[in-house]
């Protein structure tokens, strides 16, 4: 399903004068690439924002904490799922709850979810497995119901369609990862953050960057997490491609 070798010789040509440009430019940190590509993948999306980080892991993580996720609390999720969606959970000191799949999509089965909410219930993190959403639109009014941030993994999933919306881009926060077996790869690693809440996207941008919104002021405590300059290159071509990409997966 995926050779990477036949798609780098398929964009070869393309890739590697663009990359000599960036090399020549000699601007490695958040140079315009990095802020070409967020504009792009935020159009692509249909959001307001789109805020780059160091990988998948880091976007799961700085979500987390962006919503203000902390010891006591609980978010729902799938165990169904690669251990990054539930470790983040507890790097930011709370606690996963484990809801299991429907054996007919392997996503989070929607009619055990309300049964697993308590007073202690933060979020709802679904993982849109192998490129198929879960079904979010009853998934978000339960979190309304509730008063429940809603954060999609669509680590494997960027660029699939549920009604009318982009995957990652229907919850609070959606995260995607630039890991080269995803859907839409870097030649490393790599992730996006995407949200249409202007002051969830301040404070993603402030974690994944030291936690400091003026140089050298820092007033939580963030993360060193950036794309990097050479990868925003091949990630602003491939991105032009993701829709055939995908059709070529689906095939």
């Amino acid at each position: 399903m995926l050779d990477l070798k036949a798609e780098y010789a398929l964009l070869k040509d393309e890739i590697e004068p663009a990359v000599c440009e960036a090399l020549a430019a000699c601007q490695y940190i958040g140079g315009p690439n990095v802020k070409a590509f967020e504009a792009e993948a935020a159009a692509y999306a249909g959001v307001k924002h789109a805020i780059s980080c160091a990988s998948g892991t880091d976007a799961l993580l700085i979500a987390l904490r962006a919503i203000g996720l902390g010891p006591g609390d609980e978010v729902i999720t799938t165990p169904f799922t690669f251990v990054a969606t539930a470790s983040t959970v507890v790097m930011c000191g709370a606690k996963p709850v484990f809801v299991d799949i429907d054996p007919r999509t392997f996503n989070l089965d929607l009619n055990q979810v309300e049964a697993a909410i308590t007073p202690n219930t933060k979020a709802i993190v679904p993982v849109h497995l192998f490129g198929q959403p879960v079904h979010l639109a009853p998934l978000r009014a339960l979190c309304e119901k509730h008063g429940l941030k809603l954060i999609e993994d669509a680590a494997q999933s960027f660029g699939a369609d549920y009604a009318g919306r982009k995957s990652g881009a229907y919850g609070d926060i959606g995260c995607t990862s630039f890991y080269p077996s995803k859907n839409l790869s870097a030649f490393g690693d790599g992730g996006l953050m995407l949200t249409d809440d202007d002051q969830l996207a301040a404070e993603l941008r402030v974690l994944a960057s030291h936690g400091s919104r003026v140089r050298y002021h820092h007033h939580v405590l963030g993360y060193n997490s950036r794309l990097d300059e050479l990868q925003a290159v091949i990630l602003r071509i491939k991105l032009k491609r993701l829709d055939n990409f995908n059709h070529r997966r689906i095939a």
